[in-house]
């Protein structure tokens, strides 16, 4: 059974959200948790190192060190030693992954949402890998939750009273989900043309040649495979310039791979000119995607 529900990650100066989960219940009860979370976040910094707020169903844990600081919706029942050790190596991987120089340019809410499959892998361990697993790590956390203990927070600690919290006008924190591609641009429209046009050639050739090697041998499966899998390639392209899709640069660079090493091996099969037109495509495609940014939507409910 789960235990975790949600993680994120913020900037412990300003409590902007750098990454977060994306596969969050929708109850009323959970949904409340969340804006007690957000409202916490931009107040980290005036707390120590570890902290927990416990309510009847959830509690939240938070540990941060430096400018990054992760949290977390739990479930009651799960242990804090269990919760902090997962906190705990998310920010390990968080910070292995970025620099504090990019941590600190930040200017918008979720700028390295693309981390999101790093916690659902991390929050997938300790959901369903069994205690005993991870003994060694949960007993040192619990020594050092014993030595220092975290900081117990009230739910009123957590809560927005009057539209002010401390002080502070509240921050309104869109969900990871909330966030939308920028506009297709005119360059955008044509290599999604030029991808479909470059799919729909590969796609009749690989056909053809299928259809005439059933006939007479077997021996072209190298071919038709070089022409099968740039199709592919070609209109993953597409899916990735139209949405977003964690871990897209790596996508991307392999999608590329795909479309040049196909036509190369297509050499005797279609000219130079083809093979440049091809992989020109390709690389016009993959510029487009990793240009073309997110941007914040803007949320229905004013959450």
């Amino acid at each position: 059974m789960s235990m975790i529900f949600f993680a994120c990650v913020v900037r412990v100066r300003d409590g902007l959200p750098l990454s977060a989960s994306t596969d969050f219940y929708h109850t009323q009860d959970f949904l409340e948790w969340r804006r007690r979370l957000k409202s916490l976040a931009l107040r980290l910094a005036q707390y120590p190192g570890r902290g927990s707020a416990e309510g009847c169903d959830f509690s939240i844990h938070f540990s941060s060190f430096g400018d990054v600081a992760c949290m977390a919706i739990c479930s009651c029942q799960c242990p804090a030693a269990m919760a902090f050790c997962f906190l705990e190596t998310l920010w390990w991987e968080f910070t292995a992954s970025y620099d504090t120089t990019c941590i600190g340019l930040a200017s918008r809410p979720y700028a390295f949402l693309e981390f999101d499959s790093i916690i659902q892998k991390v929050k997938w361990h300790f959901n369903y890998v069994s205690s005993s697993q991870m003994e060694c790590s949960l007993e040192k956390i619990q020594e050092e939750l014993k030595l220092q203990p975290p900081a117990v927070l009230t739910l009123e600690d957590t809560d927005v009273a009057n539209g002010v919290m401390n002080g502070h006008t509240p921050m309104h924190l869109e969900p990871a989900p909330n966030f939308r591609m920028e506009p297709v641009t005119a360059l955008g429209i044509l290599s999604l043309i030029l991808n479909i046009m470059c799919a729909a050639l590969n796609l009749i050739r690989g056909v053809h040649l299928a259809e005439h090697s059933l006939q007479v041998a077997h021996e072209e499966i190298g071919n038709i495979l070089a022409f099968l899998v740039p199709f592919v390639a070609c209109i993953f392209q597409c899916y990735l310039y139209l949405f977003y899709s964690p871990a897209r640069t790596m996508k991307v660079v392999l999608m590329l791979l795909f479309i040049c090493l196909g036509n190369m091996y297509l050499h005797g099969l279609r000219n130079l000119w083809q093979i440049l037109f091809h992989i020109g495509v390709a690389f016009l495609s993959s510029y487009q995607i990793l240009t073309r940014q997110l941007q914040e939507k803007q949320s229905d409910c004013g959450v």
